[in-house]
């Protein structure tokens, strides 16, 4: 019986510091090796008895799962505005042209332009995904038809289309960070004033209320993802 009794009052402390329960993400997939690098590592270690679920999804999708309760949290690219849902941090992630690193255009100092790019064949997100919306909307208003060679819902293609020399894809830069970082792929930034003001978001749904838990982690997401940090800064941006 002393066991028994042990055992539960490990579960009851574990409980009342917040390390149990388990919390639902759903995330772009370009959020997901920012995600689960350094971020979800360092608080996995730190609070082992929080399960998470986390799932892949485009836009519409992402915004619906938080908006029925499906999911907790939600990581999305391109501002959806919906009457349920809150914005807990948004962060200033210009899309940019992501090119090969033996690319023209790799060499050109000033911004590139929408006529431009719609010289190279690209590969684009489907139309699901908040950065295709984004990118239609850009041509769109410009008059310009892109040459979209391929459509795809995999970021692992986007990124392999690019490094293979096939053509140029669109992208924020964390999506591609360690790309960039090795130097396999080069962004370079875009003039259109949609792609200079684009953000990454973390939502939830109005009006639910958020375990601890997942307080927890949304504190811990914004402070460590590069997503949600201001290129400009290097700095999080705040919760409110």
């Amino acid at each position: 019986r002393g066991e028994l009794d042990d055992d539960f009052i490990t579960r009851l402390e574990a409980y009342q510091r917040l390390e149990t329960g388990t919390i639902s993400l759903v995330v772009g997939e370009g959020f997901i090796d920012d995600l689960i690098d350094a971020p979800l590592r360092a608080f996995a270690e730190r609070y082992r008895g929080i399960r998470l679920d986390i799932e892949q999804a485009g836009t519409d999708e992402i915004i619906e799962s938080v908006v029925e309760d499906r999911a907790h949290i939600g990581l999305m690219f391109h501002e959806r505005t919906h009457p349920q849902l809150r914005f807990w941090a948004s962060s200033p992630q210009p899309l940019m042209a992501i090119l090969p690193p033996s690319h023209p255009l790799t060499c050109q100092a000033t911004p590139l332009t929408l006529t431009q790019l719609s010289d190279q064949p690209m590969a684009m997100w489907d139309t699901t995904h908040g950065v295709r919306q984004m990118v239609d909307q850009a041509f769109q208003q410009a008059r310009i038809a892109p040459r979209m060679a391929m459509n795809t819902n995999s970021m692992v293609i986007l990124a392999q289309y690019v490094r293979s020399g096939m053509g140029i894809t669109l992208l924020p830069a964390f999506a591609v960070a360690h790309d960039l970082e090795v130097g396999t792929l080069v962004a370079r930034p875009v003039d259109h004033p949609l792609f200079q003001r684009s953000q990454a978001h973390m939502v939830t749904r109005v009006g639910r209320q958020q375990p601890k838990a997942s307080i927890l982690l949304l504190r811990h997401l914004q402070r460590w993802m590069q997503a949600f940090r201001d290129p400009a800064l290097d700095q999080p941006t705040p919760l409110p």
